[in-house]
């Protein structure tokens, strides 16, 4: 059957510091949980597979995909390196608290440990309260030894780099880097496929059964970079029309499109499946006589063997992310 542009039914998580904006910022139904802390758009993760909700394969999801269109779906080079695992994860996060303040191991670590890819992310603020913020990495340099002792002392947010953010707000998260998402942050998030977190610190909060969720002191400490990182927050110049990277990795490589009027884009040479995820306005993708429209926070996974797509919006920005 033919490849188009996908798209996916949004997996929902509640969790202990989610919000509502996922309901009333994006407009998502996530029925009858609390809150909706995460939303999995595009997923390839064990038990958690996406699965297609528009066109011909509605109803199949993203590891039965791969393993059937193989290198026609994430391009050749990708299947040959990662077979039939979908090698990113793709979500938006609602932290109506902040989260616990975590590292992820590397690839080479979670494969040690986990037989799994490590955690590599970036952040793209889809909006954020005025007084919002977010943790990332330590704002001066640390030994081991110290950061033990605050971890026991409980003085570790004292060595930590705060920054308040603002909506278009752009961070990369190698892993390694200690890190947290803060109360009032919608985030769309683009990692590599991994669920593999060490939790630093919780704040002392209690789930429903009023339990402490579990801590990592000891995997963690060994996942850590402790290099000082003296700006994370990406800086990037945007123009009309124009891709502007942000990211360029050897996990995923990720620009923000502004598309105002049409925008062409020709991924010919890429060899990989791409993403696009909404993140201000409202998009339309022309692709091989098919149309899409995202919003903000919904994703599209154009298949590799798509190589020419047209996008047409007026002033709408989205990110799109691939691999090289």
């Amino acid at each position: 059957m033919k490849l188009y542009p996908l798209k996916f039914t949004p997996i929902f998580k509640d969790k202990i510091w989610g919000g509502q904006k996922i309901k009333t910022v994006l407009g998502r139904d996530f029925g009858t949980l609390p809150n909706a802390g995460e939303s999995w758009d595009i997923s390839g993760v064990d038990g958690d597979e996406s699965v297609v909700c528009n066109g011909a394969l509605a109803g199949n999801n993203l590891a039965e995909l791969v393993e059937v269109y193989m290198g026609d779906l994430v391009g050749d080079k990708v299947y040959a390196k990662h077979g039939n695992q979908f090698p990113l994860l793709v979500k938006v996060i609602d932290a109506d608290d902040a989260l616990s303040i975590q590292v992820h191991p590397d690839d080479e670590m979670a494969a040690e440990r986990h037989n799994s890819l490590g955690k590599t992310e970036m952040w793209y603020l889809l909006d954020a309260d005025d007084d919002a913020s977010l943790i990332s990495g330590f704002n001066g340099e640390i030994s081991k030894e110290e950061y033990l002792t605050r971890v026991e002392d409980a003085t570790l947010e004292d060595a930590l780099r705060s920054y308040p953010v603002k909506k278009g707000d752009v961070f990369f998260m190698p892993a390694g880097r200690v890190h947290a998402i803060g109360k009032g942050c919608l985030i769309a998030e683009i990692q590599e496929t991994s669920d593999i977190t060490y939790r630093i610190y919780d704040f002392n909060r209690v789930d429903d059964n009023g339990n402490h969720r579990e801590l990592h002191t000891e995997l963690a400490v060994d996942a850590i970079d402790f290099s000082y990182v003296e700006n994370a927050n990406i800086q990037y110049d945007l123009k009309a029309n124009e891709p502007c990277n942000v990211v360029d990795c050897s996990h995923f490589t990720t620009n923000i499109l502004k598309v105002d009027g049409s925008l062409s884009r020709n991924y010919e040479d890429l060899d990989s499946f791409v993403i696009l995820m909404g993140a201000e306005g409202e998009i339309t993708i022309v692709c091989d006589g098919c149309e899409e429209t995202i919003a903000m926070g919904e994703s599209v996974l154009i298949p590799a063997t798509l190589n020419n797509i047209t996008l047409k919006s007026q002033n709408g920005k989205l990110l799109e992310c691939y691999i090289k």
